[in-house]
Order: C-alpha cells, then structure tokens, then sequence
C-alpha cells in the first residue's frame, strides 16, 4: 500500500487496511469516536491526517505543543498592542 496522505479521504476498508485492523475494530472505533470520520452518503469517509494521528499520537502531541507555543505568542502580541 501507498504511504498515508494527510489530506487524501479514504475509505473505511483502506483505513482498515492502513491499521490492519477487522471490520468490527473499525465499527467499533467510529461509533466511540477513537477515529473521527465524516458520514458522506451514508458511507464513512477518513482523512489521512486522522489515519496518522492514530499511527503516531507523538506526532499529534508535537503539534499540540507548537500550537499551544504560538497561541501564547499571539495573545502576548494582542495584549501588548
């Protein structure tokens, strides 16, 4: 299989195929929301970022750090003007 685009959508059954997980795995985590899809003609589409989150939750943390960073940064900025 291909390497995971973060913006391609995928399907459920290429994502089961990514995380090699069984059908009622997949069932199973979309109904708990463990993997965030969108419904789109009553078929369940993925991105590839949320394929990633779920392979690397590291990566997830990592951007949650710079995010929080430049968030503090920008209200610093606003306050200062």
């Amino acid at each position: 299989m291909d390497k995971i685009e973060p913006h391609k959508i995928y399907t459920t059954g290429e994502t089961r195929e990514f995380l090699k997980i069984s059908k009622s795995t997949i069932k199973r985590w979309l109904k708990k929301g463990i993997i965030r899809a969108n419904k789109i003609g009553g078929r369940y589409k993925i991105l590839g970022s949320e394929i990633l989150r779920l392979i690397s939750p590291d990566l997830e943390e990592e951007t949650r750090h710079v995010y929080r960073d430049l968030k503090e940064k920008t209200k610093k900025k606003i306050k200062n003007w």
